[in-house]
């Protein structure tokens, strides 16, 4: 059985997205809280929006809508974006890794 990590472990930030709790790893703190509060409100918009109530659903949805965001932006340094785009992608590799030792 995976041990669970406690909130307020050092190292490790506590966020709630779409009435889940997370406990993520990462260098900024505020930047994860941000990065949590823009997939909560996305998420919540696109339920808003549609009739599903499958939050995993609602989460491939909210991906979506964040990733044509994002095509849309432009980035000045396109390395700068691939490293960025890498950096997301770990984030992501290590809230869905968590989430299967949790699960």
């Amino acid at each position: 059985m995976a041990k669970e990590i406690q909130p307020n472990t050092p190292g490790y930030t506590t966020v709630s997205i779409y009435d889940q709790n997370y406990h993520l790893r990462g260098q900024d703190p505020n930047h994860i809280r941000q990065l949590a509060d823009l997939v909560d409100s996305k998420m919540r918009a696109v339920a808003a929006q549609g009739r599903t109530v499958d939050s995993l659903r609602v989460a491939v949805l909210a991906a979506l809508n964040l990733a044509d965001e994002l095509s849309q932006t432009t980035v000045v340094d396109s390395n700068e974006g691939r490293m960025r785009t890498a950096h997301l992608s770990r984030l992501l590799d290590e809230v869905l890794e968590d989430d299967r030792k949790t699960g």
